[in-house]
């Protein structure tokens, strides 16, 4: 089994947001997460990092603003 579980970085803590990810799709100013069991969470968040060997996916809030 190859799915990931998906952290979000916030304070310098590391929050279990959703285990058995398999898929990460962009999704207009954020990340759709899907999980095995049919489980979908939008976050308005960016990748941070992966740890492939270990599955884990490290998301950060997405704070940045457009200038416009």
């Amino acid at each position: 089994m190859c799915e990931a579980n998906a952290y979000l970085i916030e304070n310098g803590e590391q929050k279990l947001i959703m285990e058995a990810v398999d898929t990460i799709e962009p999704d207009g100013d954020g990340v759709m997460l899907l999980s095995i069991f049919g489980e979908q969470k939008f976050l308005k968040a960016h990748i941070h990092s992966l740890a492939l060997v270990e599955h884990n996916v490290f998301l950060k809030p997405d704070n940045r603003r457009s200038s416009s």
